[in-house]
């Protein structure tokens, strides 16, 4: 099997690329290759980077596989809303770095993350299920509403309306925006904030201030399984 999840980890810190060649989608070998590296991580207790290549996060769910039929879409959906949780409970800080566009599941990805980075540029982020056609699920909804401000939230759910990085910013999508120049400095402190921490009380605070949220999350998995799409 091709490779499409590179990991590279060093003084604690894996770093993990999604480059599929193309679009970045996420489909059952992404999400197989993705838990394989973030179990990894786990083992050695490292705080984890979690990018695209250059230019580009993710450009969301495998369309070819989510319209194979009804069971196969809701596989496929579950196993994304899965890996968001594993990253909203991960036992070690996760930062999200996009240098491009980030859209659909690839946007629920960043949104689950610890500390969100997006880059300057000509890119789109944002959550377009309503524009092609897809009522989004219970667990998308839920998360968004955890991350995204309410003066954002029916524009970015309902309305799929899509920004450029400094807006997805005000719009709750990334916690901060840099400009690719600076990417190294700024993630190397980024990365040494959080080194600073201690990582039992990260953990225990993170899961303590995420409990109902994950509860609720689990609980909309179940929904998305039994619903039609």
């Amino acid at each position: 099997m091709t490779d499409i999840v590179t990991l590279n980890i060093n003084e604690k810190v894996a770093e993990i690329t999604m480059d599929d060649g193309k679009a970045n989608v996420l489909s059952h070998s992404m999400f197989d290759q993705l838990n394989e590296t973030f179990d990894i991580a786990e083992k050695e207790k490292a705080i984890i980077i979690l990018k695209g290549r250059d230019g580009l996060f993710s450009g969301g769910f495998d369309l070819k596989e989510l319209s194979k039929g009804p069971k196969e879409a809701l596989e496929l959906t579950s196993r994304g809303s899965k890996f968001a949780r594993r990253i909203l409970s991960f036992p070690t800080p996760v930062i999200g770095l996009s240098t491009g566009h980030c859209i659909a599941m690839g946007a629920f990805l960043m949104l689950a993350c610890d500390y969100r980075v997006g880059v300057q540029g000509q890119f789109k982020i944002g959550l377009n299920e309503t524009l092609i056609g897809m009522t989004m699920h219970d667990f998308g909804i839920e998360l968004a509403r955890y991350r995204i401000p309410l003066n954002y939230f029916n524009r970015s759910v309902i309305n799929a309306e899509l920004y450029a990085p400094s807006d997805a910013m005000e719009a709750g999508f990334y916690d901060t925006v840099i400009n690719i120049e600076s990417m190294e400095s700024n993630i190397s402190e980024i990365i040494q904030n959080f080194k600073n921490l201690n990582m039992s009380a990260f953990v225990g605070t993170k899961i303590k201030s995420r409990r109902a949220l994950l509860e609720l999350l689990d609980e909309c998995i179940e929904n998305d399984m039994r619903m039609a799409v």
